[in-house]
């Protein structure tokens, strides 16, 4: 007797803490596309009409929205993904001030610049592309939605939101605001949409660009698609950030860095810290600090206030970290705290240290999405470096050393990565372009160089 798998005909949502379903989100049918389609050309051809000045006072109202909105999006974010309830609302609040800082600063970002030729007047405009269509995760379901779509949006694009499965919430929510601070009807949407509904987004000829923030094996997949029709993209992938702590790093303040940046979201983000490579004359104490410094973690209800690390997002991905954690046991990894899975409701797991990591063993080797601290000795600064750079991510880094020209030197010369810290954890800022190289994607979000990678970069000269 064969048997048939079914494709999955929506998205359910699910909470994290208690494995209970909350609701079902039926996928649109082709026809609701081709409609969502066509009212957002509209929309996007009139909206690029409109002054950049008014597009950035109408981003301005989002922040108001956002603002005004901050206890039910927070409680959203929480209940569909188990980000602890303090990190929902400050996640709320940098989308305010993302908002605010593209609608004080996106006017002057793509204002025409002159350059002086032999013609009567020669300059550089930044013109609109078109529609986006931004594929978007579920680990940080506001944020990584407005830092790719509002500069789309002051730059004269529309958006077409295709969001992570387990958070379309978040998404409805994200399109209802929009709309209430003065956005036109159709120019930015949320579309519930399967894989291959998204491909043939992404080759319809109304598409003109393409931003994913997901997996390298996502972003091989989308880059493929958009090579294929010719079609800007902008990738922001995983990452396995490394992050050295060198013999002469105040320790405590490098400490209680490296564990925040490991837990943030519960470990689960692409900038997460995720390799603690540590001068071997200060790798004892750095070891059992971090030990009890994580073993004082509250994990528990991500609704309470004092919680602060909740459960993981997916059953699914709490297993993948489980199974990564015992097979770099299995290898020769030392578990110092932590690696069981609990035996409680929800997809919980507990803040884990690893040390005696090799080459060849997860914790080495591959992306950990979770609060999975894993420690790595290094002799040298030259060797720690070396180690930094044996991945095939770069995403973020870190360096903690008390000489500042010596760590803005690995930080600047050293690291392969497309953030690099001194002396703190990595974080993502509207003022600073934020971006991988290798396996961790290309392009940039935030900055004046975000809200440049969707637009049309004209020459226009003029002879009298």
């Amino acid at each position: 007797m064969s048997t048939l798998t079914l494709k999955p005909v929506g998205f359910t949502t699910i909470n994290p803490s208690s494995g209970e379903v909350l609701a079902t989100y039926p996928f649109v049918s082709a026809g609701q596309v081709e409609d969502a389609l066509a009212a957002a050309r509209d929309a996007q051809c009139g909206w690029r009409r409109v002054g950049v000045d008014e597009r950035a006072r109408i981003v301005g109202e989002a922040a108001r929205e956002f603002r005004a909105r901050r206890g039910n999006l927070a409680e959203i974010v929480t209940m569909e993904m188990g980000k602890p309830i303090g990190e929902s609302l400050a996640e709320v609040e940098k989308c305010a001030g993302g908002c605010e800082y593209y609608s004080a600063n996106g006017p002057g970002f793509l204002g025409d610049r002159v350059v002086e030729t032999e013609a009567w007047r020669s300059y550089v405009t930044f013109r609109p592309l078109g529609l986006v269509l931004a594929i978007m995760p579920w680990n940080f379901p506001l944020w990584q939605v407005v830092r790719a779509a509002v500069p789309a949006l002051v730059a004269g694009n529309g958006v077409l939101l295709k969001h992570a499965p387990g958070v379309p919430g978040c998404a409805m929510e994200l399109t209802d605001l929009f709309a209430a601070a003065g956005l036109p009807e159709g120019l930015f949407t949320s579309l519930f949409i399967d894989v291959d509904a998204t491909g043939d987004l992404i080759r319809d000829a109304r598409v003109q660009g393409v931003t994913l923030t997901g997996s390298t094996h996502a972003g091989r997949h989308v880059a493929a698609l958009a090579g294929e029709r010719i079609k800007t993209c902008v990738l922001e992938l995983g990452g396995s950030d490394p992050y050295i702590v060198l013999e002469d790093a105040d320790l405590p303040r490098a400490v209680e860095a490296c564990v925040t940046g490991r837990l943030i979201n519960g470990g689960q983000s692409c900038i997460a810290a995720k390799r603690f490579i540590v001068h071997e004359a200060v790798a004892d104490e750095f070891t059992e600090a971090v030990v009890a410094r994580m073993a004082g973690v509250r994990v528990g209800d991500p609704m309470a206030a004092m919680t602060d690390v909740g459960p993981l997002a997916r059953e699914d991905l709490r297993d993948h970290l489980a199974e990564q954690v015992e097979r770099s046991i299995a290898a020769g990894a030392v578990c110092r705290l932590g690696g069981e899975v609990p035996k409680v409701p929800g997809w919980y797991y507990p803040c884990t240290v690893l040390t005696e990591v090799r080459p060849g063993m997860p914790a080495w080797d591959e992306e950990m999405f979770g609060p999975v601290a894993c420690i790595i000795r290094a002799g040298t600064e030259e060797e720690a470096v070396r180690i930094a750079n044996d991945t095939a991510y770069g995403l973020g880094a870190a360096v903690f050393t008390e000489d500042l020209e010596r760590g803005e030197r690995i930080a600047r010369d050293g690291i392969e990565a497309g953030t690099c810290f001194v002396n703190d954890f990595v974080k993502s800022d509207p003022r600073l372009p934020f971006g991988g190289v290798k396996e961790s994607g290309f392009g940039r979000e935030l900055a004046d160089f975000g809200v440049r990678e969707f637009v049309n970069v004209k020459t226009v000269r003029v002879e009298r």
